[in-house]
């Protein structure tokens, strides 16, 4: 596919912020928490399911852009455990647009080389859905580039408790439980994310300050960055800013930070070149 320099046009935001990017400092691994469908619906007057179908278009920006980027993996929060208390039509809708979502853009996905996979208890999503997805994620499975992760009936520590009883349930099989010493790599190499980076940083649209639940675990040390874009707004330039903040940030990861370069010295950053030079 076409890298995302070669699908902009000069001058244009998009442009303009892609310029910035110091494509040796990208994210390995962004996560985010898709949020404010609801409330950008009931901004126009519209039902809660009008903000869903617009937040598709969110979803397949970002994939795209990232998936230009080479980014290695990114992982969308679309459905939580949570997410079952809200109304049973709002819950049909919700799978009804994911099986849309594949559907439509299965072919883009598998053209584009990336890798779809799910986390979550996937084993209660109702049968026609998990079919859908089980189907889509073994079309992309020779893929070898961005991996996208789709959480679906997903919670961090419903991730946690599986982790652990995989865990206990390996240990009784070998005989091993009444000696079982947990560690933090034993449980690293059970979460539905065995194999991955952390997430280098976590968007969270629509302004809200929490991680609701969501990779508990692994954005222990998480850049996080939160916008008041409602999702359904989310576009390829949001993305760019929330990057081009990422790239702001001083990440020492409980050390010290290493010692600034002195005034006047190279640094060590190589800003992006390939999308143009200034007029």
């Amino acid at each position: 596919m076409m890298r995302l320099e070669e699908v902009l046009k000069p001058e244009d935001r998009d442009w303009v912020l892609a310029r910035q990017l110091d494509l040796e400092r990208l994210p390995r691994h962004i996560a985010i928490i898709m949020d404010g469908n609801g409330r950008w619906a009931r901004g126009r007057n519209l039902p809660r399911v009008a903000g869903h179908q617009a937040g598709m278009e969110s979803v397949r920006a970002v994939v795209e852009t990232c998936a230009r980027l080479d980014i290695g993996a990114l992982t969308l929060y679309a459905f939580s455990v949570e997410n079952w208390k809200r109304p049973r039509a709002e819950v049909e809708t919700l799978w009804h647009l994911l099986g849309v979502y594949l559907r439509r853009e299965l072919a883009t996905i598998v053209e584009q080389n990336i890798q779809l996979s799910v986390m979550g208890r996937i084993e209660e999503l109702p049968p026609r859905v998990r079919r859908e997805v089980e189907s889509a994620v073994g079309a992309t499975a020779p893929n070898s580039g961005m991996r996208l992760n789709v959480a679906l009936n997903y919670g961090g520590r419903t991730e946690l408790a599986d982790a652990v009883n995989a865990i206990l349930d390996q240990a009784r099989a070998d005989g091993t439980l009444p000696v079982l010493k947990v560690d933090e790599h034993m449980i690293a190499a059970r979460l539905y994310t065995a194999g991955l980076p952390d997430p280098d940083l976590l968007i969270r649209t629509s302004g809200e300050m929490r991680v609701s639940n969501f990779l508990l675990w692994q954005i222990a040390y998480s850049e996080l960055y939160v916008t008041d874009t409602l999702w359904p707004d989310f576009r390829r330039a949001d993305l760019l800013e929330a990057l081009l903040d990422f790239q702001k940030r001083d990440r020492r990861f409980g050390g010290l930070s290493p010692v600034a370069h002195p005034a006047g010295a190279a640094k060590s950053a190589h800003p992006v070149e390939a999308l143009g030079s200034a007029r």
